[in-house]
Parts: structure tokens; sequence; C-alpha cells
């Protein structure tokens, strides 16, 4: 199955006492490099969340997003280390007599210290606040999965109309191959002619021809090309991942066409190559976004 690397998804569960959002957006990446954005008292599942996503995304890179909305989500206390804030007033008095110094200690005196006084936060560590996230999460992915199944197929009809114009160039080629040679033979045995006068050694002539037939035959190229093909287009109803497969089938295919176009001495072939890499590099080109 063709599936896209690029979506998006939103998710939204909530309860009485809160709201849960969770938005994914996937683009294309070689492994399944998921970073997830939310509250710090949602980190401790953020592995259940990441297990919940793999369910649904096997490649791409993800970006998820969650956002909390409600009461009680956050405590927050006032925290006193009386004990240091005893022995700062003891200090502040004795030195007032010790130096002179004029003048009282204030309360804003002993709460200018952060390291006497601070707020402290805590999450509520609500199990019905992390299963909302869970839940909103599902959905999302859920949504995202539909989009880039969507987007999969568009990619697939886009593929298989590149694969027919590249299996008629290459039935072109089938045609060319076999001319190419017995184009040869002519121009060789003309020249034989010319330089000769008519009087040549015909059963060189042959040998010539053997020779380059069997360094110009590009017929094994054409048949493992033509298994590559048909091989691609299986890989297309794979229920598995499919976009490495696909990628080195399309690296196979251009080693192939490359050797073609080095082996036939021939105008009409090297365009044909030309014509067949450029469709390999538009296949390349739609398969870096296949899951």
């Amino acid at each position: 199955m063709v599936i896209s690397m690029t979506g998006f998804g939103r998710g939204k569960a909530q309860s009485e006492l809160f709201t849960v959002n969770v938005e994914i957006k996937t683009v294309n990446h070689r492994f399944c490099e998921i970073n997830i954005r939310m509250p710090r008292q949602l980190l401790k599942i953020e592995d259940k969340i990441k297990k919940k996503l793999n369910q649904h995304i096997r490649r791409g890179r993800v970006e998820v997003y969650v956002t909390l909305e409600g009461e009680g989500i956050i405590t927050r206390s006032v925290h006193a280390d009386w004990k240091l804030i005893d022995e700062y007033y003891q200090f502040m008095k004795q030195a007032k007599q010790i130096y002179g110094i004029e003048g009282t200690i204030t309360l804003q005196d002993l709460l200018s210290r952060p390291d006497m006084i601070n707020i402290e936060e805590s999450d509520t560590g609500n199990e019905e606040l992390e299963n909302l996230v869970i839940a909103a999460a599902e959905k999302a992915a859920v949504l995202l999965k539909q989009m880039r199944i969507a987007e999969g197929e568009e990619l697939k009809k886009d593929l298989l109309g590149i694969l027919a114009q590249l299996e008629i160039d290459l039935a072109e080629l089938e045609k060319l191959a076999p001319i190419v040679v017995q184009s040869y033979k002519d121009r060789l045995m003309k020249r034989m002619q010319e330089f000769t006068g008519g009087q040549f050694d015909e059963t060189r002539l042959l040998t010539e021809a053997a020779i380059f037939a069997e360094k110009a035959d590009i017929n094994e190229e054409i048949t493992r090309l033509k298994s590559h093909i048909g091989q691609f287009v299986q890989t297309l109803n794979e229920l598995e991942p499919i976009g490495r497969k696909l990628d080195f089938l399309i690296q196979e295919m251009n080693r192939e066409v490359n050797t073609i176009g080095s082996k036939a001495n021939d105008s009409s072939i090297a365009k044909k190559v030309v014509e067949m890499k450029s469709l390999l590099e538009k296949l390349k080109e739609q398969v870096q976004n296949i899951e």
C-alpha cells in the first residue's frame, strides 16, 4: 500500500475538568522520528504517546503538539525555610548592634531572599488527564493516517503513469537493439568497400560485427529492467512500508539504464536513455515521500 509520509491530524478529548488538544504533522524522513511538545507535567507519559503513534506511523518525521485547558492542572504552594529566615533575622539584628546601623528590619528584607521563600508547582497526577491525552493522540493519529493514505493513492496513480511511459520507452529500446548491430555492419561494409575497392574478407566483416554485437548487446539490461518494473508494480500493493524497497529498485533501474547508455553506440538509443533517466528521476522524487 502506498502511504505518503506527509500529513496532518487533530484530535480532541475532554472531561468535566480538562480539555486536551493534540495536533500531529508529519513530513518525509529516512526513519521514524517523533518529537513531542507538551506541558512538562505530561512528560512521564511521553513513551506511552510514542507507542500509540507507532501503531499508525512507521516512517517519517513526526511533530506532536499537546495543549491542555482546565482548572487544577497545576497546583502551586509557598515553601519557606524558617530556620534560615530566623538565622538571617538574628544576623541582621547583630549586625545593627555591632556596627550601629540605624533602621528597622522589614518583611521586605526577608522576602527579597529567593533561597528563603519560593513557590513550587506540582501537577495533579490525574490518571483521567493522562487517559485524555492518549485518547486525543489516538484520534489525531487516525485522521493523520487517513490523510496519508489518501495522498498515497494520488502518489500511486502518478507512479503508475510514469512506469507506463517507462515501459513504452523500454519497448522502443527493444526494437532499436537489433537495428544498431545491423547499422554498424552496414557502415563497416561500406567503409571496407571504399578502402578495398570492393575486395574484402567477408569473414572478417562478420567477425567484427559479431564482436560489436556482443559489446553493444543490451538485451540483458532490458530484461532486468522489465523485471524491476514488474517488482515495482507488485511492491505498490504490499501492506508493509515500501518506501525503502522502491528506492532500492529505482537505484537498480538507474544502473541498468546507465549501462545501456554506455553500451549502445547509437544516437536514437542515447535519446531514449536520457528520457528514461528523466522518468526515473521523477520516480525517485515521488518515492522519497512514501512510507
